[in-house]
């Protein structure tokens, strides 16, 4: 049977007529409703880890969706929505509806710095109070159900204790794909967790591939057998988040895609952008940032390994897609399909790290049972990332990639479609990821409680899915976005934005987004009073929602690198211990055998 079939007209009449039902009565009755008169949608959000704007197939990206470019066409594409430059601060406030500052996940463990450990909104856990989408429809009867990346706390604070009645869930912020092993060094083992207790992968495990399998096991045993029970499931995929590991024969089928380097996919994008509508005709192409490599400068042998790289990512999200297929099929054989919501984003843009070219990391590899060879690049033992060019050519036709405010770091793909959801090509309003779970309680029905715990700071998207508005968010309204120093102020057509180094300076700027979404044209100098304001406005931000400012010489990059040191001494220093007191003993050894031989030949 196709995705999402429109062949049964009469279950899709009736199941429209029932939800309009449901969203008539006030709250208190929905919530009443008996489990035999249960038939409100289901919800499924899925999220990919480091897709950029232009990465997903109906955004203008080369990898085969079919799954997704199916939800796309029956939804609303939207191609001005934001996030946060990072990880498991987006997923806060996607799983919350709360800006990052106030859930406890202000950054991620892995760059937080010493003024931030330990204070208020840096804790690296939802904090008391903070509430999430799965609490909030649990409370009024959902099922719900969790697979894939956490990384928003360890512990006690696992999708166990926010709302999840079942979960099996990835606590660190990447992990090999093929494996339970680690990725870098900050982490001394891949930490999955099955509700809430240590567990281990089955032996033919891929990452999307259980994802889903697991996700269908968990409905699969909660299926009632008499009653419907409407669920929540949250599909965190950790593709394609380093290490870009995909099957072989998928990746075979991109050769010759990327040969031509990232300069040439950056042009090709851009004006594959235009073409669907995505950006304006007159859309600059964004710079490429400073220190970038040339593709024309790079060896035979490199420009080999570059181009396989990035068939791996493509193959990653096609494989991906694949297994979304699998679940969609699944729900389709239940009956659930014509009566689910979808939601399809992505928690940040594109991944510029190339761990591999970090000191010391080919030794860790070595250690960790990884290599990076063209042979076998992207399968199992391999370790690959496709860098900051690439990356950049991902966000084309934006400026930069994840970890900084730039747009390319902040603006990606969304794609909302299921009953009641409109068709709409390209929805162009500004939209933030602290919207999603307002939405999603909106289109439910659901009170957001605002009075009880921590109050949503996002808005519903409802009145642009339904077509009752043109904005959630009104041209005089600041919009913050924040995470270890990069930073953005978005106003209107206007946005004020800082990043810092390696890739950044620390200058603020700015943009008018409405003409230069690329970010190509600085205007502080030309309409200072602006700036001014903007600058105004994003203090403001900052002491509203407890800001704490980054020390002046961060660097991602060597951040990280000092706490995975921290890590790797606190997990070993028992080891670390005995061996310096072992080489300090046999020092001593040699130097007392030394003195003795010197002593006798006096």
């Amino acid at each position: 049977m196709p995705l999402l079939s429109s062949t049964r007209p009469i279950q899709r009449i009736s199941t429209s007529l029932a939800f309009i039902a449901t969203a008539l009565v006030i709250p208190a009755l929905a919530l009443a409703a008996t489990p035999t008169e249960d038939q409100r949608p289901n919800v499924v959000v899925i999220l990919v880890d480091d897709a950029g704007l232009t990465d997903f197939g109906p955004f203008g990206g080369e990898a085969q969706m079919p799954t997704i470019q199916t939800l796309a066409d029956r939804g609303t594409k939207f191609s001005n929505y934001h996030t946060s430059p990072l990880c498991a601060p987006s997923r806060a406030m996607l799983l919350t509806g709360i800006d990052n500052h106030r859930t406890g996940i202000a950054t991620i463990p892995e760059v937080l710095t010493e003024n931030q450990v330990g204070q208020p909104g840096y804790s690296m856990f939802f904090e008391p109070g903070v509430r999430t989408l799965a609490d909030r429809l649990k409370s009024v009867g959902y099922s719900t159900y969790m697979t894939g990346k956490w990384h928003l706390g360890s512990g006690d604070h696992l999708p166990n204790s926010h709302g999840f009645d079942r979960s099996f869930a990835l606590d660190a912020s990447g992990a090999d794909n093929w494996e339970q092993k680690p990725y870098i060094g900050y982490y001394d083992f891949a930490p999955w967790y099955e509700d809430g207790k240590a567990a281990d992968l089955p032996e033919n495990f891929y990452s999307s591939q259980f994802i889903v399998d697991r996700m269908i096991s968990y409905l699969d045993s909660d299926q009632p057998t008499a009653a419907r029970q409407p669920f929540f499931s949250y599909l965190a995929f950790q593709a394609i988040h380093i290490p870009v590991q995909a099957p072989r024969e998928i990746t075979d089928s991109y050769n010759g895609v990327y040969d031509q380097g990232w300069h040439k996919l950056r042009q090709t994008r851009h004006q594959r952008a235009i073409d669907l509508g995505l950006i304006a005709a007159d859309t600059p192409l964004a710079e490429m940032p400073a220190n970038s490599k040339d593709w024309g400068n790079l060896s035979p042998e490199d420009r080999l390994l570059y181009a396989r790289a990035m068939q791996v990512q493509a193959a990653m999200l096609e494989s991906m897609d694949s297994h979304i297929g699998r679940f969609v099929d699944y729900l389709d054989a239940r009956g659930e399909l014509d009566n689910t919501l979808f939601i399809v984003t992505s928690d940040n843009g594109p991944e510029p790290s190339n761990p591999i070219e970090i000191p010391g990391m080919k030794t860790w590899m070595s250690l960790n049972g990884y290599n990076h060879r063209l042979d076998n690049l992207g399968e199992k033992g391999s370790m690959v990332a496709i860098g900051p060019e690439w990356a950049n050519a991902s966000a084309s036709p934006l400026n930069m990639f994840k970890f900084y405010a730039a747009e390319g770091g902040i603006r990606v793909p969304l794609i909302i479609a299921g009953p009641n959801i409109g068709k709409q090509n390209w929805q162009p309003a500004m939209t933030l990821v602290t919207d999603i779970t307002p939405t999603v309680l909106d289109y439910l029905g659901v009170p957001n409680q605002q009075t009880d715990g921590i109050a949503i700071t996002g808005r519903s998207m409802m009145p642009l899915l339904d077509g009752s508005a043109s904005a959630v968010y009104g041209e005089d309204e600041a919009i913050g976005i924040e995470v270890s120093g990069n930073s953005a102020l978005i106003k209107g057509d206007y946005k004020l934005t800082r990043n810092t180094p390696p890739h950044g300076d620390n200058i603020w700027r700015l943009y008018n987004l409405a003409v230069d979404p690329g970010e190509s044209k600085d205007l502080r100098a030309l309409q200072p009073e602006q700036f001014d304001q903007l600058m105004e406005d994003y203090r403001n931000y900052e002491r509203e929602f407890g800001v704490i400012p980054q020390i002046e010489d961060f660097d991602y990059i060597k951040q990280t690198r000092r706490n995975a040191m921290k890590n790797i001494l606190r997990s070993n220093w028992r080891p670390l211990a005995l061996t310096a007191v072992t080489l300090l003993l046999a020092l001593w050894l040699i130097i007392r055998t030394i003195y003795r031989r010197r002593q006798r030949q006096a």
